[in-house]
């Protein structure tokens, strides 16, 4: 950890914007993951009064549903509906306003929810959940892929190979951070306080946002660019790059289908926690005990393996090493579905996501146009995302009918699937230049 450090300092002596990019970073995602075991725990709640409104509870009982058993697939589906309506709006703030417009707005945003959250956490509304529930995910999907474009303005590809890891160490480490916060305090100072701690990290991104700004500018000042200007197109434009470019198409089908696996996982986890803990706050405990484990060998891998191989041998053993260990998981799985193999399994795979997937397919955004960047990946980031999301997730309420070793066998042959999509990415990748073309926008 100390060589680790020692050689960040001596690149950001050489790169300033790093250190300010690490700080941004390390906030971001540990201001999220203070949330994210709270979130878990209304997924995983028996408390149906606390997750949904009582008005929505009498409806669907008035139909002859009982919401106590759809409650991850009802918040899957109102969670990807929200991503669908919120899309749009994105794309037209990305539009119409210029970089030092929106992205300031949308942390401000982002900040004033969490306030809004601990009023009702303190009032200990009907409904909270579900309405915390649907927010964190939104707001975990645009702050993260707002974050990476920021950083592919901020840094060419050749600084994206040697600094990405770094990068990634940093939110891996906020990331720990997060959980240990939330595991120490909820129960000592109960849920609503801990949206007062997430909000004072995001503060801290708003100023790393302005600090970095003038390093963006500079970089496309030297490519003869001026990304300060709003940047146009149309609203809907990343969907139709995605259906024109076979490069995107083969990351959305790659990004939908991992996180269908990674849905499988959690559904059933969700059914563990829920059958093995009674209180909200006990289920925290529980996940942020699961995101501490997550966030441990992620980092141990973004030290010892990431930047090592990105600089040295490119995305393909980033792409493809998480898609062997997901064979062998799965392949695992469905020979002995035992609850300690699902944990150990839903670490692994969250864990080669955060530490090589997700820094591998960052990379090529490093090549191509804003369109791509803040459109093409922010629709990918969403719409794909949660669609894989909440299609998985009926589709293991489904499977579950017959047994936890058909939703894991179901699972092998998507990894099967998942692994012809990295080859396809990896095959369209090589066709892109080393760095983005100048004067492109």
């Amino acid at each position: 950890m100390t060589k680790y450090f020692s050689e960040l300092w001596k690149h950001n002596r050489q790169t300033p914007a790093l250190l300010w990019s690490f700080i941004y970073f390390f906030c971001l995602l540990s201001g999220y993951y203070v949330l994210r075991p709270v979130r878990d725990a209304m997924g995983a709640s028996s408390e149906v009064e606390a997750v949904f409104p009582r008005a929505m509870i009498d409806f669907f009982a008035g139909h002859g549903i009982a919401l106590q058993d759809l409650i991850l697939q009802v918040l899957a589906t109102c969670t990807f509906i929200l991503v669908l309506i919120a899309q749009p709006l994105y794309g037209a703030l990305v539009s119409n306003y210029a970089r030092r417009v929106f992205l300031p707005v949308l942390f401000g945003f982002f900040i004033a929810c969490l306030l809004v959250f601990y009023a009702l956490f303190n009032t200990q509304v009907s409904g909270r959940g579900m309405a915390f529930f649907l927010w964190v995910t939104v707001f975990n999907v645009f702050s993260v892929s707002v974050f990476w474009s920021f950083m592919a303005d901020v840094f060419n590809s050749n600084e994206a190979r040697k600094y990405y890891g770094y990068i990634g160490a940093a939110g891996t480490i906020g990331a720990f951070t997060g959980p240990i916060l939330t595991r120490n305090l909820a129960e000592e100072l109960g849920i609503a306080n801990l949206m007062l701690v997430s909000a004072g990290f995001l503060s801290i991104c708003l100023l790393c946002i302005w600090r970095l700004r003038k390093w963006a500018v500079q970089r496309e000042r030297q490519a003869g660019k001026d990304n300060e200007s709003a940047m146009g197109g149309e609203i809907l434009a990343g969907l139709k790059l995605i259906a024109k470019e076979p490069l995107l198409r083969w990351i959305a089908a790659m990004v939908f289908l991992g996180v269908g696996i990674g849905q499988l996982l959690y559904n059933q986890q969700s059914v563990i926690a829920r059958e093995g803990f009674a209180t909200a706050e006990e289920r925290t405990a529980f996940y942020a005990g699961i995101d501490i484990a997550v966030n441990v060998l992620t980092l141990l891998v973004q030290l010892i393996a990431t930047r090592w191989l990105l600089s040295r041998w490119g995305l393909a053993p980033v792409l493809l090493i998480p898609m062997g260990a997901l064979l062998i998981g799965f392949a695992a799985l469905t020979a002995s579905p035992l609850p300690m193999m699902v944990g150990i399994v839903l670490v692994i795979t969250r864990s080669n996501e955060f530490s090589l997937m997700k820094p591998g397919r960052e990379t090529i955004y490093t090549r191509v146009d804003r369109q791509w960047r803040y459109k093409a990946g922010a629709s990918i980031d969403t719409a794909f995302y949660r669609g894989g999301e909440i299609s998985f997730s009926w589709i293991y309420k489904g499977l579950s009918v017959f047994g936890s070793q058909t939703v894991f066998g179901v699972g092998l042959l998507v990894a099967c699937v998942m692994t012809f999509c990295s080859l396809g990415v990896l095959r369209e990748a090589r066709k892109l230049p080393e760095t983005e073309l100048p004067g492109s926008t």
